[in-house]
């Protein structure tokens, strides 16, 4: 693929992921603040906020979110693909669509916290430190696990 097609698949999957769960804002990276303490985000850490507001809006996007951080090492074990299984099967016990073609599942598994109250998150950002990225798996599986 050359470097022109590349760039217009990124951007068109950009503008699709948009239009699912609004776009990254500073507002949505201060939702990480709490977990990023001192971590050395660089210019992303002056703009963050509290983590107590980081939420997934449905299901569809916690079992996807979980996801992508047992994919991403971020998270393992059992319990965790148990909590992502039972959020799926809540997801079509509520005759939503199935995860291959629920938004907020496609979504989350790519790292986007989203469909909530507030902007979007997109955890897969290059400028947050894994250790951050740890800390937010963490209590989204928290959140997931409130969703059964």
């Amino acid at each position: 693929m050359n470097n022109f097609h590349y760039r217009s698949w990124i951007t068109a999957s950009s503008a699709v992921t948009a239009l699912f769960c609004g776009s990254l804002s500073a507002q949505g990276l201060g939702q990480l603040k709490d977990i990023a303490g001192s971590s050395g985000l660089g210019n992303a850490a002056s703009s963050l906020g509290s983590l107590s507001s980081i939420a997934a809006g449905s299901p569809g996007n916690a079992a996807g979110i979980i996801t992508f951080c047992m994919k991403n090492n971020y998270l393992g074990g059992e319990g965790a693909a148990s909590i992502k299984d039972k959020l799926l099967g809540k997801t079509a016990n509520n005759g939503e669509e199935s995860a291959e073609t629920n938004p907020d599942y496609i979504s989350g598994t790519k790292g986007i916290v989203c469909c909530g109250k507030g902007p979007s998150v997109d955890l897969s950002m290059s400028t947050l430190k894994s250790s951050v990225v740890k800390k937010a798996c963490q209590k989204l599986l928290e959140q997931g696990k409130s969703m059964l």
